[in-house]
């Protein structure tokens, strides 16, 4: 627990129980998890922590840097406790979210962004579906 308290003073966070409990979930492994889970995990124990806090913990780690969100679409997020860069694979039958190593995927030749602005990141989701048997 200490290390988590650590982790979280390091990135400006005040380590409150509840942030400290929902950190510890998404830290446990590597995982990409809703908000929805992380509640149910997080109130599967012995504490009760609101829906309101948990969206708002994972809005502040994400911002923060400690967990990188992956929009499949406005009403399918998932939290990625790995913020090294990668991309993904999603499968729309499973609603499983997959690493892609960036080694795995070249892309080249980025066009400039707008006058001002720079790229920060590429954001890649590979949507798949299971294959079905032709009869």
């Amino acid at each position: 627990m200490n290390e988590i308290i650590q982790r979280l003073t390091k990135h400006g966070i005040s380590p409150t129980h509840q942030r400290v409990e929902i950190a510890q979930v998404l830290f446990a492994k590597p995982q990409h998890v809703s908000a929805e889970q992380v509640l149910n995990i997080v109130n599967d124990g012995h504490a009760v922590t609101s829906k309101a806090t948990v969206y708002n913990t994972l809005g502040l780690f994400a911002r923060k840097g400690l967990i990188r969100e992956v929009i499949i679409d406005p009403t399918k997020v998932f939290y990625d406790s790995n913020i090294t860069p990668h991309y993904h694979f999603y499968n729309e039958d499973t609603g499983i979210l997959d690493d892609i190593a960036i080694s795995d995927l070249d892309i080249s030749n980025l066009p400039e962004p707008p006058a001002g602005t720079s790229t920060e990141r590429v954001d890649v989701i590979v949507r798949v579906k299971n294959q079905t048997e032709m009869q």
